[in-house]
């Protein structure tokens, strides 16, 4: 970002720090003191999406919420280790490196993933995950081959991060992607969303970031997992099906699955409150 986190409203700037763990500089925001829950943010998101359910959360709890390597305000050091499996290892290197103790990991769709693969190669087994429109399957089809081709091309493209800043990042186009999700937010909080999207960098990250994802492997071991797991979706989301999150939970030994009414996939910005209760109910 080229703006400073201290400046321009961002929200929960007054927590927010920064930390040089190899490969990464990580932007970290943290409040709270009590059992310690780690926020995990979607592809294309930042910490700004946790503004409603963070200051709840840390009523009672230790929480950190973490902007990914080249994502929000956090710079990628390596851009070949922001797949699945390299983003989880240099997330367990950073928990170590910080002395945290990780009761509860919320993760929200891609996060959800990333949640899951830390807690299995970071030691964190006994960890219990809180999943928000788990982005948990892979594409069906022609779909399933073309769209990692076509992100990995996308990536690799000169100035395409440049071209879709300055093209999507309008006003309309930022209300009509939200939309498309299936949530609805006030022009306050879609302000954020396209800040976002205007930064060079940060779509540069979120494009990398999809073209090295890799869900085989983790899904897979969906099966073997034993970390207790609340997996929540949104009933009117557009962007991950809601049997995405049922599905994952029915191959889980100790998961478990909740439909939430009228909500998208943006619904713990929508409601904070309402995804709080569930996740206080939870742990």
């Amino acid at each position: 970002m080229r703006w400073r986190v201290d400046s321009d409203g961002w929200p929960m700037a007054q927590h927010s720090r920064f930390f040089l763990h190899r490969p990464h500089r990580w932007h970290i925001q943290e409040d709270g003191k009590g059992r310690t829950l780690l926020l995990l943010h979607g592809a294309g998101g930042a910490t700004q999406s946790w503004r409603g359910l963070f200051p709840l959360l840390a009523q009672h709890h230790h929480v950190i919420a973490i902007d990914l390597p080249g994502q929000g305000f956090s710079q990628s050091g390596a851009r070949h280790r922001l797949g699945l499996r390299p983003m989880a290892e240099d997330l367990a290197g950073l928990i170590a490196a910080e002395g945290w103790n990780i009761n509860a990991i919320i993760g929200h769709s891609a996060g959800v993933a990333l949640a899951l693969k830390l807690a299995m190669i970071g030691g964190l087994d006994r960890t219990k995950i809180v999943g928000i429109n788990g982005a948990l399957s892979t594409f069906k089809g022609v779909a399933g081959f073309m769209f990692p081709v076509m992100a990995k091309v996308l990536s690799a493209t000169p100035f395409t991060a440049d071209l879709f800043a300055a093209t999507a990042s309008s006003p309309q186009s930022v209300a009509r992607l939200i939309a498309n999700t299936g949530s609805t937010l006030p022009a306050g909080d879609l302000a954020f969303y396209q800040r976002l999207v205007k930064d060079r960098s940060h779509v540069d990250g979120t494009l990398a970031m999809m073209a090295q994802w890799d869900l085989e492997p983790l899904l897979a071991n969906l099966p073997k997992l034993q970390m207790p797991t609340l997996l929540l979706a949104g009933q009117n989301d557009r962007a991950v099906p809601p049997d995405t999150s049922r599905n994952a939970a029915a191959q889980m030994p100790t998961a478990s699955f909740e439909l939430i009414p009228k909500l998208g996939h943006l619904m713990h910005e929508e409601n904070p409150d309402l995804i709080h209760e569930k996740i206080k109910a939870f742990l």
